[in-house]
């Protein structure tokens, strides 16, 4: 058994938003021949907890407006270290940088098959470390302000 097309099409439209937030690494797995319970892993990270949350809000955003789904479940959202969004055919996880390198979900399914992801997300995997703002929204390098030596703003 593989993912359906449902799963498939779930997956496409969480990377692309995560890819939007300027999520680092995405990857997706179908996990359908070993779990029961679900088709398919979205795994997205960001630097900091800020984005971790402004990423799966985005995901969230996007499954129920271009999909009409809501997650059945969503853990994690209090720490924003790693927050899960369960969409029963999909499992998203979204993980600060240092939580993914811990747990290493990557390494535990690496012998499920990889599915397709958007151009974008695909991308994600050779980002340098992304830029946010004070709310975690994704920055273009122009947009970000140049900071000092001590963390404030340049502002001359």
């Amino acid at each position: 058994m593989t993912a359906t097309e449902h799963s498939q099409e779930l997956i496409t439209v969480a990377a692309q938003a995560a890819a939007d937030k300027l999520a680092h690494n995405i990857i997706a797995f179908d996990v359908s021949e070993v779990l029961s319970i679900t088709d398919a892993f979205l795994i997205a990270s960001a630097n900091n907890d800020r984005q971790v949350k402004s990423i799966a809000e985005e995901i969230e955003d996007q499954l129920r407006e271009r999909l009409d789904v809501k997650p059945v479940r969503r853990e994690g959202e209090r720490e924003g270290r790693w927050i899960l969004l369960d969409y029963l055919d999909i499992v998203v996880h979204v993980q600060h940088s240092e939580e993914r390198s811990f747990y290493s979900l990557d390494r535990l399914w690496k012998d499920c098959p990889e599915l397709p992801l958007p151009a974008d997300a695909l991308a994600s995997r050779n980002r340098p470390d992304a830029l946010t703002d004070a709310d975690g929204n994704a920055v273009s390098p122009t947009e970000a302000a140049p900071a000092d030596d001590f963390g404030a703003e340049d502002y001359s």
